[in-house]
């Protein structure tokens, strides 16, 4: 173990410190979804998935 890897996961803890509580407060603090905004998440989701099915069965046949 060099000086580097330890100040990287130094440097990750310190992150995750920081990060943690602003993460809470946003979570707590968003708008919740409605079912017409998942609509318009999963429909080009699943348009996007559809097409790299179509992209795989083009190329294995």
């Amino acid at each position: 173990m060099n000086w580097v890897t330890i100040g990287s996961a130094l440097l990750m803890v310190a992150m995750l410190v920081f990060i943690f509580p602003r993460m809470r407060q946003a979570m707590k603090d968003s708008p919740k979804g409605t079912s017409e905004d998942w609509k318009s998440f999963f429909i080009p989701l699943a348009a996007v998935i559809g097409f790299v099915v179509f992209l795989i069965v083009m190329v294995r046949g």
